[in-house]
């Protein structure tokens, strides 16, 4: 019973953590953008779904850790690791040695050494 009042308790934090964050927003925005850009005010509701769409837009998702982002890099990550993985080390080191060459691709000491991060003049 004392677990079902914790829920019930930490639900109604939450609820109204969610609409102090969206009041202050609204305030925020209806003091700042009608006097510095001449912009609308917003209601509660218009300030709320700014909030969505700021944090789909620019947050990492809703998860708080390594959001969405993450996900991906880790895809990638593996597939290059596995690439890697599969060839001989001649052909691994002339294709480390053909990255190296290419600006905008620096080592992070997964696929080669540390070093080569300073050496690499892009």
């Amino acid at each position: 019973m004392k677990w079902i009042f914790k829920g019930i308790l930490i639900g109604l934090c939450v609820v109204a953590f969610m609409f102090a964050f969206g009041w202050v927003v609204m305030w925020l925005w209806n003091m700042l953008i009608p006097a510095i850009f001449a912009g609308p005010v917003v209601t509660y509701w218009q300030a709320v779904g700014l909030l969505v769409l700021a944090r789909l837009l620019v947050g990492r998702g809703w998860s708080g850790g390594g959001g969405w982002g993450h996900h991906k890099k880790q895809y990638w990550k593996k597939r290059w690791r596995e690439k890697l993985d599969n060839m001989s080390p001649e052909e691994r080191e002339k294709f480390l040695a053909n990255m190296k060459g290419r600006c905008g691709w620096h080592f992070r000491g997964e696929f080669g050494d540390k070093k080569d991060d300073e050496n690499n003049n892009c």
